[in-house]
């Protein structure tokens, strides 16, 4: 059935919680550079990616469903430091300054507006650029005036909150995750231990109707209790965790493996990473959060109960080391002893020395994009098929997430054609 799509007239604002960040800055940048012509947004799905028609044409995905245009994106955001993006830009030293140079003017003028922040939550920060709230449900409010503040000041019909922001410390689900009520009590008690400041930005954009992106591992949407707020407003939420370097590897992998029917005993996965990511995640709460986002992956590809005799005993161990002169530019490794024809070993190594921000940054803007997309075709509640973009993809209770990069490419294309009523072509014919 094909969806009714609003268009996508007017400006959006893309409001992201850590705009000063080596993700978010590289992401700004970029997509300057772009609409200037001075650079190409490779990675970019909803830029660069085609996709076959029933007649068996092939189109690019933009020209096949109302995305916004690149022109159309006005920036801003919340820092724990007052750095304007082209500052910030600098100091996380991921692009060059003869690109920043390029934007300049546009990038200093990208002000973070202070930001909700609870320094238990990442201990190893200490920001300056802070909001002061006597309880987390001021914190709420806080940040709902701030967009709608600036939706009003740069004449924005549409809003998306991304959070580009660190992970924050490990906690299970609670009591008070379970219901919106539950929720709203704990905010208004003020209940620390369980509201994390992240929870508090996806309240304030789902409230103000504005579809939440989570970046990072964060527990924060992933509740019954934004399920059921999500739903209530019709808005969408996504995540979690960006899928770009050593998880994106495992996620085409495993289903190599997999699809070959070829065991595995063990994958033992480290990296070296210098950013200021890094540096949060040196902290064993927060690691734990990562940790169990990155282990999560493997499992529900290889189906151990299902076949126990190839994956039924896989030891799977994920170390992540704060190394600053790597800054952003992390190197992953991962052995792999797997095992094939009467159970004879082999072994995989990967070395993988890649640019977590020039990765991560059209993750960003494309689910930016497509949230913004199914907002407008009436979406709401958690979206399984921007599960293609997260290490971690958001589920219910009822239902398993799904890591194989190829079935969530398949799903991102058949939610797309349902979109515009198109069916998918038969590759026999």
């Amino acid at each position: 059935m094909k969806q009714e799509i609003k268009p996508a007239t007017g400006r959006l604002g893309v409001l992201v919680v850590g705009v000063g960040g080596a993700v978010a800055t590289t992401m700004i940048v970029g997509t300057l550079a772009s609409r200037k012509g001075l650079a190409k947004p490779i990675g970019s799905i909803t830029q660069l990616a085609t996709m076959r028609m029933e007649n068996n044409e092939e189109k690019l995905i933009k020209d096949v469903v109302p995305l916004t245009n690149l022109e159309d994106i006005v920036f801003g955001g919340w820092d724990i430091f007052p750095d304007n993006a082209y500052e910030a830009a600098m100091y996380a030293e991921v692009l060059k300054e003869k690109d920043l140079n390029g934007v300049k003017e546009e990038l200093e003028a990208i002000k973070p507006m202070p930001a909700a922040f609870d320094h238990n939550w990442a201990k190893r920060l200490n920001g300056t650029h802070v909001k002061k709230a006597a309880t987390r449900w001021e914190m709420v409010e806080q940040l709902r005036q701030d967009i709608r503040d600036f939706k009003a000041a740069n004449n924005c019909e549409r809003v998306v909150v991304l959070w580009a922001a660190s992970t924050e410390i490990y906690i299970p689900l609670s009591d008070e995750h379970m219901s919106l009520a539950a929720l709203e009590k704990a905010m208004k008690e003020n209940n620390t231990e369980v509201i994390s400041p992240s929870m508090c930005y996806a309240y304030a954009a789902i409230a103000e109707d504005a579809p939440f992106v989570m970046g990072a591992p964060n527990l924060c949407v992933d509740t019954p209790a934004m399920w059921e707020f999500s739903k209530q407003k019709n808005v969408p939420i996504s995540g979690k965790d960006f899928k770009s370097g050593q998880t994106l590897m495992k996620t085409v992998l495993a289903p190599m493996f997999k699809t070959r029917m070829l065991g595995v005993n063990g994958w033992f996965s480290t990296n070296i990473l210098g950013n200021r990511d890094g540096e949060v995640l040196d902290d064993p709460d927060n690691f734990k959060t990562k940790e169990v986002s990155k282990l999560s992956v493997i499992d529900t590809i290889f189906e151990p109960e299902k076949f126990p005799d190839l994956y039924g005993d896989v030891y799977h161990k994920v170390r992540i080391n704060y190394y600053p002169p790597r800054k952003d530019n992390k190197e992953a490794w991962d052995n792999i002893d797997i095992f094939g024809w009467m159970g004879y070993p082999m072994e995989i190594k990967v070395n993988f020395l890649c640019r977590d921000s020039i990765l991560a940054a059209p993750i960003a803007l494309d689910l930016v994009l497509f949230s913004d997309l199914a907002m407008r075709a009436g979406m709401c509640g958690i979206q399984t098929w921007l599960s293609f973009f997260c290490k971690s993809p958001m589920h219910d209770f009822e239902h398993q997430p799904e890591h194989d990069l190829f079935t969530q490419w398949r799903m991102v294309k058949q939610t797309l054609r349902n979109m515009i009523g198109e069916k998918e072509p038969d590759y026999l014919a």
